[in-house]
């Protein structure tokens, strides 16, 4: 009985994954491979079909092994330490595990492309990934413009606990300033409490709540012994964010998340984003716009083989592989080294629409 609960990762990539948070389940089903998903956090709620696509299996701190084993996944995907005896059970079990331990926007990153690798998908992950990046700096630029205003954000009410690194990059990129960004780079939560009166010194001018999941109470937080006095409850600017947004380190807090920020601290949204939802499917669309004069340059490149770069416009060659649609091959068919050729990507055939294999 017990022999049969053994099951390394022998398949590359893993058929079955079962995923233990929200953030990985979302970057799967944006990478098009969430048919290799079996199980997934009670807690995953984007997109909103993989709450009756895909059984649940787990909360949080805690997880329903027997379940999880009888569903044979060949690779559990986890976060943080908060996990680890989850990871423990599972590693004594025999299953492969990946346990993910990011705390900032670079992090979220490295997270999505390590998931796209886990799973062959490199190119399609570097793409999301790349999107997300020019997004984030186009926010950033925007923001400049902006007044810098004063930010707390709770993540907790009881004790106070302050945001962590992610939420506190997000508020700098959507410009503005977190009253307390040293306690930010504590992973801990614990590490992260505050007393009110620190809150009140600090003077916030925005206050952004979100209390993992409870439901937050904008009153109780104007009515805190002294926190009368400070400009953000003296201006009503009191905002809640609801959790899946903001509290997941993953895709939700790149797009809904720091918009949701920016909303709060009214500073505009993106005029053109490049990396717009599909309601329709309530996943992302591709994160590039592909112009025509992109789409005429990428269809010159081969899916196999090579083209020289010279042959390309070199303005457009510069766009096409920092975007992760064409990359350098090294070797022409018969093997000889090629450092200036280029062959197309996955993602450059998902953004030209082709959807049949090369031969």
């Amino acid at each position: 009985m017990h022999l049969m609960l053994w099951r390394p990762m022998r398949r590359f990539p893993p058929e079955r994954i079962v995923c233990l948070t929200e953030e990985t389940v979302e970057t799967l089903y944006l990478l098009g491979e969430q048919d290799r998903i079996v199980g997934v956090s009670g807690y995953a709620v984007r997109p909103p079909q993989v709450r009756r696509e895909k059984p649940r299996v787990s909360a949080f701190t805690s997880a329903d092994i027997p379940k999880i084993l009888a569903l044979a996944p060949d690779l559990v995907l986890t976060f943080s330490d908060l996990q680890a005896g989850i990871v423990s059970d599972l590693i004594r079990a025999g299953i492969a595990v990946h346990a993910f331990n990011h705390r900032d926007v670079a992090g979220i990153l490295a997270m999505i492309r390590t998931v796209g690798a886990l799973v062959d998908a490199r190119d399609k992950a570097e793409a999301l990934a790349l999107g997300y990046e020019n997004r984030l700096a186009r926010v950033a630029a925007q923001a400049r413009g902006q007044a810098r205003l004063r930010v707390y954000f709770e993540e907790w009410d009881e004790p106070l606990i302050s945001g962590i690194g992610w939420v506190c990059d997000l508020i700098d990129i959507a410009g503005g300033n977190d009253v307390f960004p040293n306690l930010a780079r504590q992973p801990a939560a614990k590490d992260r409490i505050v007393a009110p009166e620190a809150v009140l010194e600090a003077a916030p001018e925005v206050i952004l709540a979100s209390w993992c999941g409870k439901k937050v109470v904008p009153s109780r937080i104007a009515g805190r012994s002294g926190w009368s006095a400070i400009p953000a409850v003296v201006n009503g600017r009191i905002v809640e964010i609801k959790s899946p947004l903001i509290l997941q380190p993953g895709p939700a807090a790149l797009t809904d998340g720091l918009d949701a920020i920016l909303q709060a601290l009214g500073h505009p949204l993106l005029d053109d984003d490049p990396y717009p939802l599909t309601p329709a499917l309530g996943i992302a669309a591709a994160p590039w716009r592909l112009t025509e004069r992109h789409r005429t340059q990428l269809l010159k490149v081969p899916d196999e083989g090579w083209i020289e770069g010279t042959r390309l416009d070199a303005r457009s060659l510069e766009v096409l592989v920092r975007r992760g649609w064409i990359r350098r091959a090294h070797a022409d068919p018969l093997g000889r080294a090629r450092r200036d050729g280029y062959q197309r990507t996955e993602a450059a055939r998902l953004a030209l629409g082709i959807t049949t294999a090369p031969p």
